[in-house]
């Protein structure tokens, strides 16, 4: 059975950096494009960044240069690292396998 278990998000000032992990089981981790989203409130989920079974990766314009998605294969890991934190980053995470598999989310909050 396919499991997507994200953590890292957390409460981080304007500027400030987050990792955030995805643990996932159940499949051939390897063999697939895992992806992270984001769903503020009162907002839709949006696609923040994909990476491909061969490290290709795609980034949403508002994130571009600032964020960056990885993965370790060994680990079943996917990681988006933030940097330069803005407040409209506030949303939760997602991490996403196709199709239509999805983590419970974490919450990051960008505030001072």
């Amino acid at each position: 059975q396919v499991q997507l278990v994200e953590s890292g998000g957390g409460l981080v000032q304007p500027g400030g950096s987050l990792r955030l992990s995805c643990e996932a089981s159940g499949f051939i981790f390897s063999l697939n494009a895992m992806a992270w989203y984001r769903q503020a409130p009162g907002k839709e989920r949006e696609l923040v960044a994909r990476i491909s079974n061969t490290y290709t990766t795609n980034y949403a314009d508002s994130v571009k240069g600032r964020f960056t998605i990885s993965r370790d294969n060994a680990k079943n890991t996917v990681y988006l690292q933030m940097n330069s934190l803005k407040p409209e980053d506030t949303a939760v995470y997602y991490c996403y396998r196709n199709i239509g598999f999805w983590g419970k989310g974490t919450l990051v909050s960008v505030s001072s």
